[in-house]
């Protein structure tokens, strides 16, 4: 690829310039994006050439003058000449360090990724919870594979990250038969670590402002009120699955996370304003408080494992495994309870927003506060896909018109 080069020196009057010498500057140019560097010299205006870039005149001391300038012309030729031979990418900010003695050291898109999660591997706890450098550990990993199918190399320069890569990665990752929503978070991940790139100065600009793509309002499932009661008063053989079923009934009736079921613990449960058992703790995603007065089938399962011998141990209200393993227990229990709905342990949070509180009258903005959503918008997702509310809304209304127009 042709690389246009040129250098040009030039006067550079500063604002305030009220008469006398003005310095000079070399201008570094390369296929129209320049680098700057002072000369350490300055000219009168009357005896500058603009167009030659050298000062007029036969006396000895313009001829130095010229002759410094001409040594400079030299080491910036002899500059570009070493950055070519380098291998490296051909930039007048690569010219002018090579120039003035700096290692231009190209910073690489997975070394950058790497530190942005050694970081954040610091501030698991504090700022970040582990779920989510988990995403970025697996981000990671994807671009591994991509940079090798798509350039053939182990790694690439952050400077050649450009809106086509991010559209090829958007392929690849779709082609891995990534959802949607899956592919799009994990480029909006990347355009984070590209822009922490540009902050620290290895990186021009960010290419994620030209990326299309868009997440997906997801239909959020969740369990009608008589597949609740088929799971309520299923008896099971095998304890593992019966407390697998208490757990994921408790969030059911709370609206509680795996990862604050899991970490809830005895001082969580509280008496509220009204004298009654309430949960007040901060999620763990978002550290934002949420307040949850219990009802009373949470309270009789929260007494069912009082003095569990594992919950006595490890300190919290209940048993929890992995969620992993928690998932793996409910396609079981799914199966004997004959529910053909893909039970996972968030369901059961879904099933709170929708079964128990919003379909039955619970005001949208008391179950935002007990969900403890940042924003009331996330709870709205819950109450767009209610059709049986609306249906029964609108059965009331044919009751009360049937009454008023008999």
């Amino acid at each position: 690829m042709k690389t246009n080069f040129s250098l040009l020196f030039f006067m550079k009057r500063q604002k305030n310039y009220s008469g006398g010498e003005v310095p000079i500057y070399l201008r570094i140019t390369v296929n129209g994006k320049r680098a700057e560097i002072a000369t350490g010299r300055s000219c009168e205006p009357d005896r500058w050439h603009s167009k030659s870039g050298r000062a007029i005149g036969t006396k000895e001391k313009y001829r130095l003058f010229n002759t410094c300038l001409d040594q400079l012309h030299n080491k910036v030729y002899d500059a570009y000449l070493k950055v070519v031979q380098s291998g490296n990418e051909i930039t007048a900010q690569s010219i002018r360090d090579m120039m003035m003695g700096r290692e231009t050291i190209s910073a690489t898109l997975l070394q950058a990724v790497a530190e942005h999660n050694e970081r954040m591997e610091v501030l698991v706890g504090k700022d970040y919870v582990r779920g989510t450098l988990n995403r970025y550990k697996v981000l990671k990993k994807h671009l591994e594979t991509f940079i090798l199918l798509q350039y053939n190399t182990s790694d690439i320069e952050v400077g050649k990250v450009d809106v086509a890569f991010f559209n090829n990665f958007d392929y690849y990752l779709r082609s891995r038969s990534c959802a949607n929503n899956y592919t799009v978070k994990m480029i909006k991940n990347l355009g984070k670590i590209i822009n922490i790139c540009c902050e620290n100065g290895t990186a021009e600009s960010n290419p994620i402002t030209f990326y299309k793509g868009r997440t997906k309002t997801v239909d959020r499932n969740f369990l009608s009120q008589e597949e609740i009661q088929i799971i309520l008063q299923k008896r099971f053989i095998s304890a593992r699955l019966e407390v697998i079923r208490d757990v994921f009934l408790f969030c059911c009736f709370t609206g509680l996370a795996y990862a604050d079921v899991q970490k809830l613990k005895i001082t969580d449960i509280q008496k509220g304003i009204d004298g009654e058992l309430w949960i007040i703790k901060n999620r763990q995603k978002t550290n934002v408080r949420a307040s949850i007065p219990l009802l009373q089938n949470a309270v009789d399962l929260i007494n069912k494992y009082e003095g569990h011998p594992i919950c006595g141990n490890i300190g919290t209200v209940f048993p929890v495994p992995s969620n992993q393993k928690m998932n793996e227990y409910l396609k079981e229990i799914a199966e004997l309870c004959g529910i053909e709905k893909k039970l996972t342990s968030h369901i059961a949070r879904h099933t709170f927003a929708t079964t128990v509180t919003l379909l039955n009258g619970v005001p949208i903005e008391s179950v935002s506060k007990m969900l403890g959503h940042t924003n009331i918008r996330t709870t709205q997702h819950y109450a767009k896909i209610l059709d049986m509310k609306l249906s029964e809304d609108m059965a009331n209304l044919k009751v009360r018109l049937a009454d008023q127009f008999a």
